[in-house]
């Protein structure tokens, strides 16, 4: 398929690596919150940031640096803003990730955000769960990917700033699962939705948008991860939900529809409800367990980007997300579709 680079032979398995943060102090150097990160290595693990230029940080996490892999990053402000990776790479035995992050308009600011990275191997995957990712690059075009059904991602350009990513062996007689994605861009600001999303049973397609510092497409980096009856690290852990808003503009609670993209582990019921303009409050039943993460993707186009308003809550009827906030590209509150992940460690 045109724009498609060769890179490392499709994998069929559950991660070897992964880890996740929530980055609360990210101007400063230290430890972030250690009831929201996890990885891969055994008790221990605990990740490091370290501030660089205006809105960057560099994210270490320990034990788990590997070849390749994905990264999703959200803002979780009050402030529209936005953050984006810019690279990620093995630093001994550890995976150092830079992220920055930008106020709508395109100044960088230190802003609070969430982090994930995961990069899988072969091996066993149980029947009826599915998970795949695409690490996409203008210069090379994709540079990691990994397909549990054994099969090949692909990713065609779509015109300017769009490209169209297909996931053979993923397919779904519906819509099922959950879609996240990232801007990786180490020149500047960029932001990424996903603009399209269809299910076949060989197969999901689904068309991502990138844009500049306002809503200019992009050509630009970026990573995609696709779930379905796995966390969005792809692991299994035993609290996991997620959904997806496709009614950004009712008042609710309502649950989404079709099922099979409102996911529970714990076979609840996960709900979405208006909290203002642009504010949707999600509830996921009792899988709240620590530690744990939240991501967020807009959906639409225009340069329209998503974020966390503050850091989710734990308790044991579940978790509340409070909330989803979603802005135009100047910056404004705005109704839009959003797909919304969480994961816990275990």
């Amino acid at each position: 398929m045109a724009g498609t680079a060769q890179a490392a032979v499709p994998h069929r398995a559950v991660p070897d690596r992964w880890g996740f943060a929530y980055v609360d102090r990210p101007s400063v150097p230290g430890i972030p919150d250690l009831t929201r990160q996890a990885g891969s290595w055994p008790p221990g693990f605990v990740v490091h940031v370290k501030p660089g230029l205006a809105g960057q940080v560099f994210v270490r996490f320990p034990q788990i640096g590997g070849r390749g892999g994905v990264v999703l990053v959200t803002a979780v402000s009050p402030a529209p803003v936005w953050c984006q990776a810019q690279r990620w790479a093995r630093s001994g035995p550890d995976e150092v990730v830079a992220v920055r992050c930008y106020l709508a308009g395109g100044t960088p600011v230190f802003a609070p955000f969430t982090v994930a990275y995961s990069q899988s191997s072969p091996g066993p995957v149980p029947a009826g769960r599915r998970y795949g990712y695409v690490r996409y690059s203008p210069a090379h075009g994709v540079v990691a990917r990994f397909n549990s059904a054994g099969r090949l991602n692909a990713v065609a350009p779509a015109g300017p700033g769009a490209w169209k990513v297909r996931l053979p062996g993923l397919g779904s007689a519906g819509r099922a699962g959950n879609v996240q994605v990232t801007a990786v861009n180490a020149a500047g600001p960029a932001k990424c939705e996903v603009s399209g999303w269809t299910s076949a049973p060989g197969r999901q397609l689904i068309t991502v948008r990138c844009y500049n510092k306002a809503a200019v497409p992009l050509k630009t980096g970026w990573s995609l991860v696709y779930q379905r009856g796995r966390s969005v690290t792809g692991t299994q852990p035993k609290h996991f939900a997620y959904t997806f808003d496709n009614k950004p503009f009712a008042a609710g609670p309502y649950a989404p529809v079709p099922a099979a993209v409102n996911f529970n582990s714990a076979a609840a019921t996960n709900t979405i409800r208006r909290a203002g303009g642009g504010l949707r409050l999600v509830t996921l039943p009792r899988v709240a367990g620590l530690p744990s993460t939240v991501l967020v993707t807009a959906v639409g186009s225009g340069g329209r980007f998503c974020s966390l308003l503050s850091p989710w809550a734990s308790s044991p009827a579940g978790v509340i997300v409070r909330d989803v906030a979603c802005y135009t590209a100047a910056g404004a509150a705005t109704n839009t579709a959003s797909l919304i992940t969480y994961t816990s460690a275990h």
